[in-house]
């Protein structure tokens, strides 16, 4: 058996002021087939598992390009052609292919592509033929689309937000798709639209509990796989809304039913689950009243991962103009005034000019009296069980112990080692009052454990949460919470 094993993908925020070129994928991950030989990070993982277990198997790897773009606006349109070419072409070079395994975002638009994956997809199956068996792992994030059912074998997505069971998800699909290439099953794909727009947090009830039984339903009266697509809320695109995703062995109506049957309890759920939101000021004197901290509020609006800049001052100028102490906000992505900190060097006492530089919804730029009390160059943090690189960073302390962390490569906060890296105050997290991380959910696995309370803080940030209001142009369908029922034709 012949496995060919690639990566290509990002998570594009329509919406996002910032192009996506080759510089970012080349900021993020990119390898030219050698990304299993080096260390492990949510987007690599995928293919090291892949590779582990085609070769417990016996049989051959052939590995092509793995890159990955931090979530950002549309991808430049030669960037994105040129990436997908390098992929056929190392897929025709490797021909004949039992398996072709992609790992994608499954919300990645090009300038001419609204369904990058789809595109990608086909064009490996014209290279490989009928008879090659193509899987892809995609992102809950993601748009499932006619083009990429047609023309994968079986798609699976995540099923937790936080995404901490990429490994997991690669093991499944390795699995079903070798299962079906020696003849074991027949997969076939049904999808429900589900008709909503809205973000779902799995680790509470009571989508901790669909997503077991989800998976308690696979491997059950010719179930293979269950996914539920949660959709991208910032992708303008035909696809944007939730789906449910069932694959059985052999039987269309039986994958059909489930999803619509899955489909129908999401709908139920739609008001219990739709995400809590308090708009900023309110939610940071909420955290300041609180008795005990620290409290961790979430600058949902500013987060990267969904393809903001990350320098939005809103949280910030809050903080300074209420007085409030003992707190730590970040990761702002600022190189410029990381230049001048690691110019100053460790200790230095300097006014600096944070965040407010990219757009509109920055925010206004904030000139602040701060001490340098660490600098860490090639600086990791924690996602799960990977790591992953947020370039240099920087913590900075102002009057009232407010502390910041700068960060030079743009992503969002997922753990609280991304603070708590510089030594000493890491111990020093409980100490404090209020903790604000910029994400909007892949914090929770890491920072929930040392939180008294959590808020999802909402401000004039770029994601924006009011879902019935996001400015589709190209999503035509009616869809909740635009409409209470989009099913009333």
């Amino acid at each position: 058996m012949k496995t060919f094993i690639a990566c290509l993908g990002t998570e594009t925020n329509t919406f996002s002021p910032i192009p996506t070129g080759l510089q970012n994928f080349q900021d993020t991950m990119l390898y030219h087939g050698d990304a299993t030989q080096g260390p492990a990070d949510m987007h690599t993982a995928p293919l090291m598992v892949w590779r582990d277990m085609t070769e417990a198997d016996g049989g051959e790897v052939v590995e092509s390009l793995a890159t990955f773009a931090q979530p950002a606006g549309i991808t430049v349109r030669a960037a994105y052609e040129g990436l997908r070419d390098e992929i056929l072409q190392d897929l025709q070079a490797a021909l004949p292919v039992d398996l072709i395994l992609l790992n994608m975002h499954g919300a990645m638009v090009a300038d001419g592509y609204d369904d990058c994956e789809g595109d990608l997809l086909q064009r490996c199956r014209d290279v490989a033929g009928a008879e090659a068996i193509i899987g892809g792992e995609l992102d809950l994030h993601c748009s499932i689309t006619p083009q990429m059912c047609e023309a994968a074998d079986a798609l699976i997505t995540y099923k937790e937000y936080p995404h901490i069971d990429t490994k997991e998800r690669a093991a499944e699909l390795y699995n079903l798709c070798r299962d079906a290439r020696i003849g074991k099953t027949k997969p076939v794909m049904a999808v429900h639209d589900c008709r909503m727009v809205n973000t779902w947090g799995t680790p509470v009830e009571p989508m901790k509990a669909f997503v077991a039984r989800m998976q308690d339903l696979e491997g059950r009266d010719g179930i293979l796989s269950v996914s539920f697509a949660h959709g991208f809320p910032w992708g303008d695109v035909p696809c944007a809304t939730a789906r449910m995703l069932v694959i059985a062995d052999g039987d269309d109506a039986k994958a059909e039913a489930l999803a619509k049957s899955l489909g129908a309890e999401i709908w139920q759920l739609r008001h219990e689950t739709a995400p809590l939101m308090t708009p900023y000021r309110e939610a940071l004197a909420r955290a300041a009243a609180a008795p005990a901290g620290p409290v961790v509020v979430a600058d949902v609006a500013d987060n990267a991962g969904g393809g903001a800049p990350s320098d939005a001052t809103f949280l910030l100028q809050e903080i300074l103009d209420r007085g409030l102490t003992d707190n730590i906000l970040g990761l702002y992505w600022d190189p410029m005034a990381i230049r001048l900190c690691k110019e100053a060097g460790l200790g230095s006492q300097l006014t600096l000019r944070i965040g407010g530089k990219c757009c509109r919804e920055s925010g206004l730029p904030i000139d602040l009296d701060v001490t340098v009390e660490g600098i860490i160059e090639n600086a990791v943090q924690p996602f799960g069980s990977v790591t992953q690189p947020i370039g240099d960073a920087v913590w900075l302390r102002a009057a009232g112990n407010v502390n910041l962390v700068l960060n030079s490569l743009r992503g969002q906060t997922f753990h609280p080692d991304a603070f708590g890296q510089f030594g000493p105050f890491g111990m020093e997290l409980s100490s404090l009052k209020i903790i604000i991380p910029k994400s909007s959910q892949h914090f929770y696995a890491g920072f929930a454990p040392i939180a008294t309370e959590v808020i999802y803080a909402t401000s004039p940030g770029t994601l924006n949460t009011d879902f019935g209001t996001i400015g589709f142009t190209k999503l035509k369908t009616p869809f909740w919470p635009n409409v209470e029922d989009p099913y009333d034709s």
